[in-house]
């Protein structure tokens, strides 16, 4: 018969659950890990992973309609819908494999289950409606994630209306799409399908797009879709939807304005919605605001040796958020001295559409409304040797520094590969670098990474290739 008994069981296993598990076990726990769908979660298998895959081949296809630039040429350069989506889904799988061979290389058991909570330090479990044995631990981590929030009335049906799963999987290419919301879900599937040949209308209830970046970056990326072909509209809803055969149209107001869309699918991304339900909450200590548990700066909930981390708590709702607090969080756990409380302003944040855009800290807006002096610096890529030898001279960093202590404050990037760049700034944070380190570190050149360099220097009056 199998163990019951652990010190310690992680109710999900995505990035922050499975990450939270491999931890513990590290640190000599005997751990238990209880999943109901698919280990690496919907990060690894309907999210981060599978769109990056998605979102290279789109990639690929853009420059394939620009090989003249390069010096090639090629004629009808085209695809195929199906060996798109078999690629993305192979890539997911592949992961998702590669996390059960960490689960076994730790040693710990894995529960192909739901899981349910059934008085202190116990979890009942199921699968499939049957009952099976329940398990027990002094501590329990809850990590179950969030699922798409949907309008009223337009709730996905996954043939006409799609959340992001269906947008994964088109079993045809749509010729025009709507995509409702502006985060990062909606801006990268709205850069997915144009890059691809769809026509694309994107709405934001919300005055501008990617409202949470800065905005001079949400400007910058609004003037760069828009040259794409994206059709936009900020201080818009869609208020009603009405289905055909196969086909949808939609009810768009503005400023007290309708208008009709017909289009051959919406995909709805309005943001998440935590998965509280059927997890036995009911009872406990547990405070619940929103849809998401409420916990306190070591993932701690109101109960007892219960814990929350990653999406179903508090944002940012990224995934190296829940890693990062599953590490915290069983660190506590174990009782070690060196825990730091998750400083959220130190997540950068990520978003993969063309260009990219990848932030860490505050914008401008929000360091002044904190009550600092500011100064700030900018670098266009046009400056830059490296990105217009690469073709891509479409993008700029701005820098955010406080003016009295020369603290970085907040660092913002719109263009190729800055995603890969942030990196540089999230790390001068944690080191609680000031402008002089920046501006001491020396660069390799020709690279990119150069526009960060002249983006500080910018901000001190001493940029050099502008």
């Amino acid at each position: 018969m199998a163990d019951t008994s652990f010190d310690l069981i992680v109710l999900g296993a995505g990035p922050g659950g499975y990450v939270a598990a491999i931890r513990a076990a590290q640190l000599g726990m005997k751990t238990a890990i209880v999943e109901r769908e698919n280990l690496g979660g919907i990060c690894l298998n309907w999210g981060c992973i599978p769109t990056k895959a998605l979102l290279r081949t789109s990639e690929i296809n853009h420059l394939l309609h620009h090989l003249g630039e390069f010096g090639f040429a090629a004629e009808n350069p085209r695809f195929e819908i199906e060996k798109v989506v078999k690629r993305s889904r192979a890539v997911a799988k592949q992961l998702s494999s590669g996390v059960g061979f960490l689960m076994k290389k730790h040693k710990i058991t894995v529960f192909d289950a739901e899981g349910k909570l059934a008085g202190k330090g116990k979890l009942q479990l199921a699968k499939n409606g049957t009952a099976l044995p329940a398990i027990a631990a002094p501590h329990i981590i809850l990590a179950t994630g969030a699922r798409a929030r949907e309008l009223p009335g337009i709730e996905a049906d996954g043939k006409l209306i799609w959340t992001y799963r269906q947008a994964m999987v088109p079993p045809a290419m749509p010729k025009s799409l709507l995509v409702i919301g502006s985060g990062a879900i909606g801006v990268e599937f709205a850069s997915f399908y144009r890059d691809m040949g769809a026509k694309v209308t994107l709405v934001e209830v919300l005055d501008r797009i990617l409202p949470v970046e800065d905005e001079e970056i949400s400007a910058f990326a609004r003037k760069s879709f828009a040259k794409q072909g994206i059709e936009i509209a900020t201080g818009a809803s869609v208020t009603a939807v009405k289905k055909g055969a196969d086909s949808v149209t939609a009810t768009i107001e503005s400023g007290g304005a309708k208008r009709e869309l017909t289009v051959d699918r919406v995909i709805s991304a309005i943001g998440i919605v935590g998965n509280v339900e059927g997890i036995g909450l009911e009872g406990t200590g547990v405070k619940v605001e929103r849809t998401h548990v409420v916990i306190d700066e070591f993932c701690r909930t109101g109960e007892p040796g219960l814990y929350a981390i990653g999406d179903l708590v508090g944002p940012p709702w990224l995934a190296h958020k829940a890693m990062h607090e599953g590490v915290l969080c069983v660190e506590k756990i174990a009782g070690l001295n060196d825990v730091h409380p998750l400083d959220t302003t130190n997540i950068p944040g990520c978003t993969y559409c063309r260009p990219q855009i990848a932030s860490v800290g505050l914008t401008e807006a929000e360091a002044k409304r904190r009550g600092h002096e500011v100064r700030v610096g900018h670098f266009p890529f046009i400056g830059n040797g490296k990105a217009i030898a690469l073709g891509e001279p479409e993008g700029m960093v701005k820098t955010v520094f406080d003016a009295k202590t020369g603290e970085l404050l907040g660092a913002h990037m719109i263009g190729a590969e800055v995603t890969e760049l942030i990196q540089g700034f999230t790390i001068a944070r944690t080191l609680e670098s000031t402008e002089a380190e920046l501006m001491e570190t020396i660069f390799p050149h020709p690279t990119v990474s150069e526009t960060m360099h002249e983006a500080v220097l910018d901000a001190y009056g001493k940029v050099l290739h502008i």
